[in-house]
């Protein structure tokens, strides 16, 4: 009897080694445990919940869309750069570093965030870590286009879950430091849907289209899907081939579309003029010149 219960006991699985062997099937080659920790993406043991592995998996495959990107610049001296707006607590920068930027050996990556105590704890955790080509910024999305403390170029421009017109002004910043690419998960979009409120009761006189926002939960629907619609024209408008996909599945975010920008200077003018008559048949001209300024 002894020896059978020896025997079961080393058939036994171990639970830590279990857990060891399922945690590194989920993170990437060389990636550090001691960040994700850092990011209470794991726990102190090394441990993932579910809500982090959700947390992971959304930074992960939205990784996937922007190593690619960086892949195809240039090898030019102190590149490539990231500007990553709206940064929070900077999981994505964090990451990007972590797998693409600390073997590359140069490059820098500038994380963009209003809250002051946020851009110090990412300070800290950038020192703590030897990630010295990080740096971040204390400023508004808006304001960022002119802080001295970011390059006069910036390659590759990111906002992740950026709300309202931040997303807006993360265009702006993109194509005034002529970013050859842009990464939006655009988030709560409420100035369309407030500029369709307005002017509702006109716009139900005039045409049958009103129907699609005449209730308050489709003029906030409305809103955004109108939003970006007018992004996307006018990203073409300025000189971008622009994709629009799913950042992942519905069960994971209801924030899930991503919108691809990839400069390849060709103006559309179809672009421009169809975002011209978009405005004007929702009653949104007065956005086109704080939002949509098209080049000439």
């Amino acid at each position: 009897m002894k020896g059978r219960s020896q025997r079961q006991t080393a058939d036994r699985p171990d639970p830590a080694l279990a857990a060891q062997t399922a945690l590194a099937a989920e993170l990437k080659p060389g990636q550090s445990v001691e960040l994700l920790k850092e990011l209470h993406i794991l726990t102190r043991e090394g441990r993932l919940n579910q809500d982090s592995r959700r947390k992971l998996k959304q930074v992960y495959h939205l990784f996937q869309f922007i190593e690619k990107l960086l892949q195809e610049l240039p090898l030019e001296e102190g590149g490539p750069t990231l500007a990553d707006h709206g940064a929070g607590k900077s999981y994505l920068g964090f990451i990007i570093y972590d797998l693409y930027f600390k073997a590359l050996g140069r490059g820098h990556i500038y994380g963009v965030e209003t809250r002051a105590e946020l851009v110090e704890r990412s300070q800290a955790l950038a020192r703590r870590l030897g990630f010295d080509r990080m740096s971040f910024v204390n400023t508004t999305v808006a304001e960022a286009a002119s802080d001295p403390r970011l390059p006069v170029r910036i390659d590759v421009v990111t906002a992740l879950h950026a709300c309202d017109t931040a997303t807006d002004d993360a265009i702006a910043f993109g194509l005034q430091k002529q970013a050859r690419f842009m990464v939006l998960v655009p988030c709560c979009q409420a100035e369309v849907a407030s500029c369709l409120r307005e002017s509702k009761a006109l716009s139900l006189s005039r045409t049958p289209l009103a129907e699609l926002w005449r209730h308050a939960l489709h003029t906030r629907e409305m809103g955004s899907q109108i939003t970006n619609v007018l992004r996307c024209l006018y990203l073409e408008a300025c000189g971008y081939q622009v994709t629009v996909t799913e950042l992942v599945g519905w069960e994971h975010s209801m924030k899930n579309e991503l919108i691809l920008a990839r400069y390849t200077g060709q103006k559309k003018r179809s672009a421009a003029e169809r975002l011209q008559a978009l405005l004007a048949e929702f009653g949104l001209q007065a956005l086109q010149a704080s939002r949509y300024p098209l080049p000439a």
